[in-house]
């Protein structure tokens, strides 16, 4: 029994250390696949007219292609399946995503180039109605979500009380505010910013930011090569002010 054992593991071992860095993949084929949702503005965004993809993750992207001296493609994901686009190896990477405990347990992350905190959105009108966070803790409101988001599973840390309502792709939370038919919904301040911008009916509840959120790439859990590559990079993209410039150019700034 021990001599299987043994030989059981040995495979194990050989094939641990046979199995090709996605790095090495990449470098080969001449080709990085991107994942991305394109409809968080301004990350990453997909004209429809073009079908070609813009924004603060889309620019990290090709300068990553670029001095990895390679081409990039971009690959239409979905929040609900951003990370089984990961596992199952349909992209290398992908754009910025928020990093939590459960993405973690099936997906690697890169270290961390940016940080928002969440507020919540709610129909100008209703501010008086809707002004703090806790306001719209309570069992006659509905607060909307968009599935596969990690806002999903801290609207239902934040509001417990309430009623939550996830929509799916390409829905997105705030179109049900905006439609009236729920209350309010958390997002990225990020997003929040650009939003009560676009649409000047939205406004952003009062009370402050909550619970800073980290952003990071995505990579395949135990690809230590490729993710410490990726890490150098952003390590010297940071060094030389390219995040800085990147931040200005979006009017983003980083918690």
């Amino acid at each position: 029994m021990k001599k299987i054992l043994s030989i059981v593991l040995f495979v194990l071992i050989s094939l641990s250390a046979n199995a090709e860095s996605n790095l090495n993949k990449i470098l080969s084929s001449g080709e990085l696949r991107v994942g991305t949702t394109g409809d968080w503005d301004p990350m990453t965004v997909k004209d429809p007219a073009t079908n070609k993809y813009k924004g603060f993750d889309i620019d990290v992207m090709n300068e990553l292609a670029k001095d990895m001296g390679v081409k990039v493609k971009f690959v239409p994901a979905e929040w609900k399946t951003i990370v089984s686009g990961i596992t199952s190896n349909r992209y290398d990477i992908s754009t910025s995503v928020t990093k939590t405990p459960k993405r973690a347990e099936v997906a690697g992350f890169t270290e961390t180039y940016y940080k928002y905190g969440t507020v919540p959105l709610v129909l100008k009108k209703n501010l008086n109605k809707f002004s703090t966070w806790d306001s719209l803790n309570n069992e006659s409101v509905t607060i909307a979500t968009t599935l596969g988001t990690s806002q999903e599973e801290k609207a239902k840390e934040f509001f417990p009380k309430s009623n939550l309502n996830s929509v799916e792709a390409p829905a997105r939370d705030f179109q049900e505010v905006l439609a009236g038919r729920a209350d309010g919904n958390i997002t990225s301040s990020t997003e929040a910013n650009k939003l009560v911008i676009k649409y000047p009916q939205l406004a952003i509840v009062p009370d402050g930011e909550k619970n800073p959120a980290f952003l990071a790439m995505m990579v395949s859990k135990g690809d230590d090569e490729w993710r410490n590559y990726v890490n150098n990079w952003i390590n010297k993209k940071k060094s030389s002010g390219f995040f800085t410039k990147l931040l200005a150019k979006y009017n983003l700034k980083s918690l």
